[in-house]
């Protein structure tokens, strides 16, 4: 043991040299190194950038502007929902325009100018067994007879009105033009003892007569004109049918 310990003081001391800034560096990556075997991964690379939500793409030169954001719609974005029953302007909601009427009254005469039809009308009252059956045949005349039963056009009406007439076999008649001049899109006007009121045809049909009873022509439809004759094709046969509906001016 002496023998060794004046080995080693007679080595020469290795001069204490201080740690510049490459061997700081040298130290720092080994630290690294270690603890990056150690804990399963590089501590110093940089990670992914987050994904952007609602990133724009840039838009081409050729691209058209976009429209600016409805009122709708700017208030979907911003989180607010328009109070129901009013639109997202804010301004009340308001109905679709109902056509004026005068008081419900018995119609006196229709005039059809595109169906060359203006005659006078003349209320009838079928008896029992044709109201029951819905085969109801009105005098023969050229004029138009309007069902009393059923409904009287104007306000507050609360019933389909029908009104019927003759087609002749043979000799001309105001209705025979039903048949080849009715067209959808119509207008006629019925005079009543109140006023005058424009109508629109909704639908001109034919129908086999012995169905006719059974067609949703007699569905209760308040205001509702409907008009029917012979079918000039078949007068015997079959029937044609012009709904109508209030215009709204």
């Amino acid at each position: 043991m002496a023998e060794e310990n004046s080995r080693r003081a007679g080595r020469p001391r290795r001069p204490w040299r201080r740690l510049n800034r490459a061997d700081l560096a040298i130290l720092l990556c080994g630290v690294t190194a270690a603890m990056g075997i150690t804990f399963g991964g590089p501590l110093l690379q940089q990670g992914q950038p987050p994904a952007v939500v609602n990133a724009v793409a840039a838009a081409p030169a050729t691209a058209e502007p976009v429209p600016s954001a409805t009122p709708a719609s700017a208030a979907a974005s911003s989180g607010t929902t328009p109070a129901l029953g009013t639109p997202a302007t804010g301004m009340p909601e308001q109905a679709a325009p109902e056509p004026a009427l005068p008081e419900a009254a018995a119609p006196v005469r229709i005039s059809y100018p595109s169906a060359d039809l203006d005659v006078p009308v003349h209320p009838l009252e079928p008896d029992s067994a044709a109201a029951a059956s819905q085969t109801i045949v009105p005098p023969e005349t050229k004029d138009a007879y309007w069902l009393t039963p059923y409904g009287t056009p104007g306000s507050n009406s609360a019933n389909t009105t029908y009104v019927i007439g003759h087609s002749w076999d043979g000799a001309d008649a105001p209705f025979n033009h039903l048949s080849s001049a009715a067209r959808v899109g119509d207008t006629f006007t019925v005079e009543t003892g109140t006023g005058a009121i424009p109508y629109r045809v909704d639908s001109v049909t034919t129908y086999v007569k012995a169905s006719l009873k059974d067609s949703p022509i007699w569905d209760m439809v308040p205001n509702r004109v409907v008009l029917i004759s012979c079918y000039t094709q078949d007068p015997w046969g079959k029937n044609v049918v012009v709904t109508a509906s209030p215009a709204v001016p």
